[in-house]
């Protein structure tokens, strides 16, 4: 058994998705001693920090056991030591970060949405198939507990004929008057590639593709529910892309979603992403990590009156799956299977054409908007 290091600059590694959840996998995978490959070798990562700021990035490099960093991206891609590059810093530039290193030879591993537009996203994919190198895009969410229990009661025809899906998502997010936001100020600016479509629905497509059933038209509609904030330094900016959409996906075999998404609302279910599946032969309602259900056999049969106060506790009829996998987090679970897709020419799921399609749903969104029509999604070729 032989020990092979991979050098992987992290983009943006300052960030909130790139310190708390990508560097902290691949931290995880090099501490357990590397990733096991199909030959009996270790694949250890060595993540090489990659920002703007070199106060933050050498306070982040010491805090994780002496990381190398820098705020010189082409000098990171010159370095023939480097393997992969992984971006999850803003989406705004992300397709020339990403060209620039396919040019050097990179691999390249990408953050969500891939890009603005849905050319950039095509050319993106090209690029990864000219250079002969890997390309892919992070879909952390195929791994949550209650999407993967969603998606075994689809293996096990639990719902018979699926009538409709329902998913509901969001929180509050402060604007910054009285309360620190919650999310960075680029993703209320279009020019920093913000927008709740462009970053929240790349996971709904994926999520849908692979879990629920594939989109084949959407109708949507949004709207700017806050449009002033305070930025991280307190100035007030001007919100120029939406924070609240509502949408309805057609899917293929005809079964209708209705999507609702927001950065202002307030929760009153039982988690900040629920999706409710109904059909023929059951229902499902799962979050982040539960998931509930209900057989045709065992469904209630109430009965509405003005009158009387509804008797019974609806909740209480719905079983809880039990835990039988063991947790897997998304983003180490993505990087794994990455590695080994580059290190061993492993199968990988999530391909750039895939996030390509998230960038074509939230084009076809924004047309829905504009032209006050369904638009469908025709299948992508490169």
């Amino acid at each position: 058994m032989a020990t092979r290091a991979i050098g992987i600059v992290i983009d943006g590694a300052t960030g909130r998705l790139g310190t708390t959840q990508h560097l902290r996998a691949l931290l995880a995978i090099a501490g357990e001693g590397g990733l096991p490959l199909a030959n009996g070798d270790r694949l250890v990562p060595r993540p090489l920090l990659l920002g703007r700021d070199p106060e933050k990035l050498a306070a982040l490099a010491g805090k994780s056991g002496g990381l190398k960093w820098s705020a010189d991206r082409d000098q990171c891609l010159a370095d023939p030591g480097i393997e992969i590059y992984f971006d999850a810093s803003a989406t705004g530039g992300r397709p020339e970060r990403a060209r620039a290193a396919f040019a050097m030879g990179k691999h390249v591993y990408l953050e969500k949405p891939i890009a603005l537009t849905l050319e950039d996203a095509l050319s993106l994919a090209r690029a990864a198939e000219r250079a002969g190198r890997k390309g892919g895009v992070v879909q952390d969410k195929l791994f949550l507990p209650g999407l993967k229990k969603l998606r075994q009661l689809y293996d096990a025809k639990f719902f018979g004929r699926v009538l409709s899906v329902r998913l509901e998502f969001g929180w509050w997010v402060f604007d910054g008057e009285f309360t620190p936001a919650q999310r960075p100020s680029w993703n209320y600016r279009k020019e920093g590639g913000g927008g709740l479509i462009l970053d929240m629905f790349a996971h709904w497509r994926y999520i849908f593709d692979r879990l629920l059933g594939p989109i084949t038209a959407v109708s949507c509609r949004h709207m700017t529910a806050l449009p002033t904030r305070r930025d991280e330094a307190g100035r007030r900016y001007e919100v120029d892309v939406e924070d609240h959409a509502f949408a309805i996906f057609e899917l293929e075999g005809g079964a209708l979603a209705q999507i609702g998404s927001s950065w202002a609302n307030r929760v009153k279910r039982d988690d900040l992403l629920q999706i409710q599946v109904d059909g023929t032969l059951g229902s499902a309602v799962a979050g982040l990590h539960r998931c509930f259900l209900q057989p045709a056999v065992a469904t209630p049969k109430p009965l509405f009156s003005p009158e009387v106060p509804q008797a019974m506790v609806f909740d209480e009829q719905w079983q809880e799956m039990p835990e039988i996998l063991p947790f897997e987090n998304g983003y180490r679970a993505g990087w794994e299977l990455f590695l080994r897709h580059v290190a061993e020419e492993a199968p990988f799921p999530a391909p750039l054409i895939e996030g390509a399609k998230s960038v074509q749903l939230a084009e076809a969104c924004y047309q829905s908007h504009r032209e006050r029509r369904w638009v469908d999604l025709p299948a992508l070729v490169l």
